[in-house]
């Protein structure tokens, strides 16, 4: 059985009465959430009435003071529990990576940097000692062997013989 395609018209007429639907309960949505925001606040934040002694507004300056630290505590202890569960998605997500096998590790980057300038941005402006590193090194001299010098680089051999000097140790030598 051949199936009847819908008219373009048709469809359109649809599309308009689904987004119409749509944007009446998003309305609707707002008035209910601002409604909720309404009866939170005349829950939680009676009206003030500010009194006329010095000894009352002290009063009152105390338990405005005792609900502000209530209310700090539980936004740390929810800033707390917020960057816990952050970072175990980001455990996870590392641990989903690893089993698929997909994961690239990014080219590293050579950056030519000096120990006084990499101890610089470590430690911010606060350290100003410079580090010469190459000074801390020990001196060595290297002895070359005898077989080294007879079968040393040949270019050595022939700038050494080059120009009057060379011919005249080769003369010497051979005398």
């Amino acid at each position: 059985m051949a199936e009847k395609k819908m008219s373009t018209s048709r469809r359109n007429h649809l599309k308009s009465l689904l987004l119409q639907i749509g944007q009446m309960m998003l309305e609707e949505e707002a008035q209910e959430d601002e409604k909720t925001k309404i009866s939170y606040i005349e829950e939680n934040c009676p009206t003030i009435s500010i009194p006329c002694s010095m000894q009352d507004l002290q009063e009152l300056c105390r338990k405005l003071h005792k609900q502000i630290d209530l209310v700090e505590d539980e936004r740390y202890d929810m800033e707390l529990k917020v960057s816990k569960s952050d970072k175990e998605i980001d455990d996870l997500k590392l641990k989903v990576q690893d089993l698929n096998g997909k994961f690239k590790k990014p080219a590293l980057k050579r950056v030519r940097m000096s120990a006084d300038a990499m101890l610089a941005a470590l430690l911010g402006s606060k350290h100003k000692v410079s580090m010469d590193l190459r000074a801390n090194l020990k001196q060595v001299k290297k002895e070359i062997k005898e077989e080294e010098k007879q079968t040393g680089d040949w270019r050595k051999n022939i700038e050494d013989k080059a120009g009057m000097d060379g011919r005249k140790k080769m003369f010497e030598t051979d005398a």
